[in-house]
């Protein structure tokens, strides 16, 4: 058994990622690098380190974070305020984020055992009950984390939680069968149906994360698909038509949901905390038109029989 899992986030009382009222927890690690995410703090393995450089009070006002480093070139300034961390340097102590009085630097990511996840979940307990709720496992990439999701899932059930594993599918079958036991709902996406555009706009090929859905919809569990609606890459009829062909042929029709989410220009402070380029800061949307095109493609889908929401909370 895994002892930790390593934890980014952890949101209560959310209300779209499954059914009811929920607490969700995000892992770090994810193997693929879509060009929208909105969680760039989740694609690295291991625990990091964010600037918020607008908060810094500066080194010659304040100097907190100086005085609690062990390699004090690791922290580099401009203008006197922190603008980033050599990780090359770095040793990962975290003795800055405790130091900072200004929070101007966030740890994205902590190791958590299954009781300590569980003392979180534990207390909204009632929540779920009242609301037909649960726990809800995302990313980065939950698969990642199989083993320990495992444990954690199957304390869930022996408590009459109700569970959620929300993931990409890009991962080996094995993994998926680890988490089957003890997962009530899953959640997954089809971001593209051509494999090179795939490719160039998540890093990997779509052809394990279709075949996984294909095994997956021979099993007894259900499962909602998501459409990450991106301008100017899947936001066309021809592939939602494929989409639609897909989850008729291949899946025989086996969704709950299909759910349309729209583009929004999400974690841009976060990219800039992390040192990091966010790909769609040139993407502009008329977001009106935008929906209306999105709310097309929903009837689209409806009329060929497939139940499709626009967004994440299901209607009840």
């Amino acid at each position: 058994m895994v002892k930790k899992g390593l934890v980014f986030n952890i949101q209560r009382f959310t209300i779209h990622d499954g059914p009811g009222l929920r607490t969700e927890l995000f892992f770090k690690g994810c193997p693929l690098r879509c060009k929208w995410c909105g969680n760039p703090e989740s694609l690295k393995a291991n625990i990091q380190l964010g600037v918020y450089k607008n908060k810094c009070i500066s080194k010659n006002k304040c100097g907190a974070c100086l005085e609690v480093c062990p390699q004090k070139d690791a922290l580099q300034f401009h203008r006197g305020k922190l603008v980033s961390f050599n990780y090359d340097l770095c040793t990962n102590c975290n003795a800055c984020v405790d130091a900072c009085p200004a929070e101007a630097i966030k740890q994205w990511g902590k190791e958590m055992s299954i009781e300590e996840c569980m003392e979180v979940i534990r207390k909204d307990k009632g929540y779920y009950e009242r609301s037909g709720g649960g726990v809800s496992v995302s990313g980065g990439e939950a698969l990642l984390h199989s083993d320990f999701i495992r444990e954690l899932f199957k304390v869930c059930k022996e408590e009459g939680i109700h569970t959620c594993f929300e993931s990409a599918f890009h991962g080996n079958w094995s993994e998926i069968e680890k988490v089957l036991p003890y997962t009530d709902l899953f959640i997954s996406d089809i971001k593209h149906m051509d494999p090179e555009i795939h490719k160039e706009n998540t890093g990997v090929s779509n052809a394990k994360i279709l075949e996984n859905l294909i095994s997956f919809s021979k099993t007894d569990k259900e499962l909602i698909i998501r459409i990450p609606v991106i301008p100017n890459v899947n936001d066309s009829q021809e592939n939602m038509e494929a989409t639609a062909d897909f989850i008729l042929n291949q899946l025989d029709g086996k969704v709950r949901t299909l759910q349309l989410l729209s583009f929004m220009r999400l974690g841009e402070e976060k990219y800039q905390s992390l040192g990091m380029e966010y790909n769609m800061s040139d993407v502009k949307v008329r977001r009106v038109s935008f929906q209306k095109k999105i709310a097309k493609f929903a009837e689209y889908f409806n009329s060929r029989g497939i139940h499709c929401l626009v967004g994440t909370k299901e209607k009840q």
